[in-house]
């Protein structure tokens, strides 16, 4: 969902003209659980992805945010003056529109497209949570290791991944053992090509 894909040329030029674009490197913190949200970030180039985190430690892969989206959490929290209940985390260096949140509101009134994005992002991001909940549910190790891969594949553009098995364990809260022992089990049914710290899909 790509605020680019639908707004006209005036909000683009309204969105282009903002002088709140921040660059982020990778492994930047831009949204805390619990913190209070005062601004919408609009990914502009780079990658962000959305977790949410447990006190012990553990947490768990949400969603990926990619050039043109936003948090649909940070908008809701935002607008209710509520704290976030994710965290959303650089994956790869971005430059973010750090949108205000009185800015947010005006443009539900003057752009219909920028509510029609509301309301189509809070609806792919609830398929995402199904799919993800589902995945938990009723899908093996492996189904959803795969399914990772492919996400951070088509994330990458790019078929070899740099990624820790750790990491993997960490975005799908289990034990960095079990993904090292699916990896394994995956690479001898000829999926993937493992090597240290990098993963290739076949």
């Amino acid at each position: 969902m790509n605020i680019y894909d639908i707004a006209d040329p005036e909000f683009k030029k309204e969105i282009s003209a903002s002088r709140d674009l921040k660059h982020f490197p990778a492994g930047s913190v831009i949204l805390d659980i619990n913190s209070y949200v005062n601004y919408i970030p609009l990914v502009m180039s780079g990658s962000v992805k959305v977790v949410r985190t447990e006190e012990d430690g553990r947490e768990i892969l949400l969603y990926y945010l990619t050039p043109g989206e936003s948090c649909i959490s940070s908008i809701l929290s935002g607008l209710a003056q509520d704290t976030s209940k994710v965290k959303a985390i650089v994956e790869e260096d971005a430059e973010i529109l750090m949108l205000s949140l009185s800015k947010g509101k005006e443009w539900l009134t003057k752009y219909p497209e920028w509510s029609t994005f509301v309301f189509q992002l809070y609806h792919k991001r609830f398929e995402d949570l199904v799919t993800m909940v589902n995945s938990i549910a009723f899908q093996k190790v492996d189904v959803r290791l795969l399914y990772l891969l492919d996400q951070k594949s088509q994330l990458y553009k790019s078929k070899e991944l740099s990624v820790t098995h750790q990491q993997l364990a960490d975005e799908l809260g289990i034990t960095r053992e079990a993904v090292s022992r699916v990896l394994k089990q995956i690479e001898t049914e000829g999926k993937i090509k493992l090597s240290r710290n990098k993963i290739t899909l076949l």
